[in-house]
């Protein structure tokens, strides 16, 4: 497992980066570079309750809030798939990666905010992930600063 770390700033408040990440109007539009479609998130926001990453047709990830201090940081651990609306958890393909973290660390610098993600992917996925994050956290950078 391989852990990449991708980090930007941003000229706006840590609430208001927090908002365009896990806003459901802005979510879809800074994660489409992660897959083919748009991408929700699903989540009770609760530490050890169930958040979905799913595509349209809801397909993907189920995962748990392993921390959370809003606006701060916010720790997933991934568990398993989706797929035609079943989870699986179980199968030894998921049991390769299940427990991975994915962390999205938000430091004020008097009014800035430096964003720093984190996130343990088999080697086989990281230039998807260096795609996705690298463009992704732009678009989290340009929704952020325009709406200031």
């Amino acid at each position: 497992m391989e852990t990449l770390s991708y980090e930007i700033v941003i000229n706006a408040p840590a609430q208001k980066v927090w908002d365009i990440l896990w806003g459901p109007e802005t979510y879809s539009e800074w994660t489409q570079f992660f897959g083919a479609g748009s991408t929700v998130m699903k989540s009770d926001w609760k530490v050890d309750g169930k958040t979905y990453f799913v595509d349209a047709k809801g397909d993907g990830m189920v995962s748990t809030i392993d921390s959370i201090d809003e606006p701060n940081q916010i720790i997933f651990k991934h568990l398993g798939m989706v797929q035609d609306g079943v989870e699986d958890t179980e199968s030894m393909e998921v049991k390769q990666w299940s427990g991975a973290f994915e962390k999205y660390i938000l430091i004020d610098f008097d009014g800035q905010t430096k964003l720093h993600t984190e996130v343990q992917v088999e080697k086989n996925w990281q230039e998807f992930m260096n795609t996705g994050f690298t463009k992704g956290l732009e678009v989290v950078k340009r929704l952020a600063e325009e709406s200031r």
